[in-house]
């Protein structure tokens, strides 16, 4: 091969591998140590950013097979949704997750239908449809019918709402967030009640001003997705850009996150399971849902 055509071809494969990986679904696992000492362990699936279309038959038929995990409840961290048919869809995949304690909140391309846009905003932040973009256009997508089969199932809305659920037998208190990165979200002044046996801050963008209060507020584990862990990530370096105003070491998985004064809150970001279908392509960075095992204080924390 001539030595010029090497660059090309090398790109070629790249792209080539990078549109593979993103049906290379993966199971991730990761122990969290906030629950009393001594507790039993809770098994929590985190499912996010799907962006399903109704021909992502490998995509619904992994999902579908989650509830092989028996977790003990689903937390749904948003952007289900990537076509104006994909409902039905996305209820099949979910499946008998659909019959587990859930929760979830909404994420921009659970309202907005995915348009094409300069690859290059992402790298910049200026992607989505937040207040500085394209936030005025109608929102087309079936999010009430989403939202009505979620909660007919038995899952709780978490959009700028809290709410209590029994999960195998401990109350769980959790306070929820509509969209940050639409700048959605209303954050009230209620702590986290302490009372109960966990409390949990759920929201679709990681953004600092809502980690920042609840860590304030003291919940002790907070979820969020969105970042699709950076989606493309150089080997060594990691996640380009986050989208929102995380850090970029912190683009996916399980971290910490602390304000002046406070103790620090455990912070899981999922990298997500989908991309908008106009940008379909993961570098080093597979689709993921991830079990997250829930343990007493008295265990450490761990992430594979």
């Amino acid at each position: 091969m001539r030595p010029l055509l090497w660059p090309v071809a090398a790109a070629a494969a790249g792209l080539a591998y990078s549109v593979a990986e993103t049906r290379a679904f993966t199971l991730r696992t990761a122990t969290v140590p906030v629950l009393a000492p001594g507790s039993t362990p809770l098994r929590v699936l985190h499912l996010s950013d799907t962006h399903m279309t109704p021909g992502q038959h490998r995509k619904q038929r992994w999902l579908r097979g989650l509830a092989e995990l028996q977790p003990d409840l689903v937390v749904n961290t948003g952007d289900n949704l990537a076509h104006l048919d994909a409902v039905p869809s996305v209820l099949r995949a979910y499946g008998d997750l659909l019959d587990v304690p859930g929760v979830f909140v909404f994420g921009s391309n659970d309202y907005f239908s995915p348009v094409r846009k300069n690859p290059a905003k992402y790298l910049t932040g200026g992607t989505g449809v937040s207040s500085a973009g394209t936030s005025e256009r109608p929102r087309d997508l079936p999010f009430d019918e989403l939202r009505a089969a979620f909660t007919q199932r038995g899952w709780v809305d978490l959009n700028n709402r809290g709410a209590d659920l029994e999960v195998a037998g401990r109350r769980l208190s959790f306070a929820g967030v509509d969209d940050p990165h639409l700048e959605y979200d209303v954050l009230d002044d209620r702590p986290a009640d302490l009372t109960a046996d966990l409390a949990i801050g759920v929201a679709h963008a990681p953004y600092l001003r809502v980690l920042d209060h609840w860590n304030r507020s003291g919940y002790p584990l907070i979820m969020a997705g969105h970042t699709h862990g950076g989606q493309l990530r150089i080997p060594f370096y990691g996640a380009l850009v986050t989208n929102c105003d995380l850090d970029r070491a912190r683009a996916r998985g399980l971290h910490t996150h602390r304000t002046d004064g406070h103790e620090p809150s455990w912070l899981h970001v999922s990298a997500g399971l989908g991309t908008s279908p106009h940008a379909p392509v993961r570098f080093a960075c597979r689709p993921e849902a991830t079990l997250l095992t829930l343990t007493g204080i008295d265990s450490s924390g761990s992430l594979s």
